[in-house]
């Protein structure tokens, strides 16, 4: 079954409750993502609709660029999208703020950093959409990073990989330094790649829908790798 599948399963499920019903219904208390949840990928697909809907709203403004770019991520069916937006729309109007929601996130995926990081990436590629990054936005995403866990460097270097970096260093992207070992750099590399090859995420739990953040991110390593390789003569 589709994540999407799943997702009209657990909608439909609200009438007789349950903790995943009252988070589709209302996103309603903590102990609702809190549950041990067999099924991470619904668990990750719905914290990927709370976190984007709370920081569309970010810059005060929700465009529909950024909306579309969410149903592109994850492929929302057309048959899919009412319920997709009735959950979006509930997370949007939630008093609830978003660090409740990043804190819920950060714990049930505590043992997985990189699921995290793969919601960051989400988060990035949603808050471009419109080909800039709103200064709001931005402090969401860096706020989103420090609930996760992550450091300021390895933030950067999430940044770096959907946006450059101001110094245009390949080096940031790839979350190393220039003083580097050619050995400890190819190391480096393969590592991110493992991390963001397909196989990987659907290991880990992310819907297949998501594949394009992916290969996004695995043409920045990519070009980052081979910059660094051309710039040693490797």
């Amino acid at each position: 079954m589709t994540i999407w599948g799943k997702l009209a399963g657990a909608a439909a499920g609200l009438a007789v409750g349950g903790p995943l019903g009252a988070l589709l219904g209302g996103f309603a208390g903590h102990f609702v993502i809190d549950r041990e949840l067999e099924d991470k990928e619904l668990v990750f697909t719905i914290a990927l609709i709370a976190l984007s809907a709370k920081m569309a709203k970010a810059d005060g403004v929700v465009s529909p660029s950024e909306i579309k770019a969410f149903e592109e991520i994850l492929h929302v069916p057309e048959a899919e999208l009412q319920n997709v937006g009735r959950v979006y729309r509930v997370a949007q109007q939630d008093v609830a703020g978003f660090d409740a929601y990043a804190q819920q996130v950060a714990r049930i995926f505590r043992d997985k950093p990189a699921v995290l990081e793969d919601v960051l990436d989400a988060l990035f590629h949603i808050a471009k959409a419109d080909n800039r990054i709103h200064p709001a936005e931005l402090d969401f995403l860096q706020k989103v990073a420090d609930i996760f866990g992550f450091s300021e460097f390895e933030f950067a270097r999430i940044k770096a990989s959907h946006l450059g970096d101001d110094g245009g260093d390949p080096f940031l992207v790839l979350g190393i330094t220039p003083d580097i070992s050619d050995k400890d750099l190819r190391t480096a590399y393969m590592r991110l790649v493992r991390e963001n090859h397909p196989d990987g995420l659907v290991a880990r739990g992310v819907p297949e829908e998501f594949m394009q953040i992916a290969q996004e991110k695995l043409k920045a390593i990519n070009g980052a790798y081979e910059t660094i390789k051309s710039q040693r003569g490797l």
